[in-house]
């Protein structure tokens, strides 16, 4: 297998985002990166600057947008924009929807909540599952025989991860393994996907209540998507 066969896509989750009111903001423009946030952009551009990095993207949202340039300028490069690598559409979106807020008891609400499968109360996952496995195949082809990083949010990641590995796509939001800064990383092997990888370069900087897994506490909203 020769070395010009392989290539890398690293799809990495934004850093922590200022959301001090704890708004599942979804697409809404104006959120950025916390001073957290971005020292856990900082910390993966320096996990990444010796490997072979030849691509850079990201989502058209800020908090993506801004993660991805300490990446790109360890390498040399502006960051890209693909619209496709953008958040899930989400019908909650500008509500607070944390633990013990009573979201979920809201009579309002229990029209979207009517099917997990598809789901019910946003973009659909298959269609996430199409736009994202593009979006990886864009990076890939502007990346062959090298790597490239594509900066995107927490559910479009896990769904095509979960394509790619033959799970189902319909899951519990609380175990999702997508953290704050997180790598997934695909390698490819001319067109083919051969390997799934996951990594958390910044993992000590995360606080604990958001770690993947890691279990939801009243009063801190998790923002489960973003």
């Amino acid at each position: 297998m020769s070395s010009e066969d392989i290539t890398v896509v690293h799809l990495m989750r934004h850093g922590e985002v200022h959301n001090p009111d704890g708004v599942l903001y979804g697409r809404r423009p104006g959120y950025h990166l916390s001073d957290l946030g971005r020292k856990m952009a900082d910390r993966v551009a320096e996990h990444l600057a010796g490997r072979d990095i030849t691509h850079v993207v990201a989502s058209p949202l800020e908090r993506a947008q801004e993660t991805a340039e300490p990446i790109a300028g360890a390498h040399g490069l502006e960051p890209a924009t693909d619209e496709r690598l953008i958040e899930a559409g989400n019908v909650f979106e500008g509500k607070t929807f944390g633990v013990g807020d009573g979201a979920l008891k809201k009579p309002g609400n229990w029209k979207y909540l009517t099917n997990p499968f598809r789901p019910s109360w946003g973009e659909p996952y298959i269609e996430q599952v199409v736009r994202m496995m593009a979006a990886l195949g864009a990076a890939r082809d502007a990346a062959r025989g090298h790597e490239a990083v594509a900066v995107s949010h927490q559910l479009p990641i896990w769904i095509v991860r979960s394509f790619a590995e033959r799970r189902r796509l319909w899951h519990d939001p609380r175990k999702r393994q997508c953290t704050l800064a997180s790598l997934t990383s695909f390698t490819f092997h001319g067109d083919k996907i051969i390997s799934v990888g996951y990594s958390e370069p910044a993992r000590d900087l995360v606080p604990s209540h958001l770690l993947a897994g890691a279990k939801p506490v009243k009063g801190k909203a998790k923002a489960f998507g973003a």
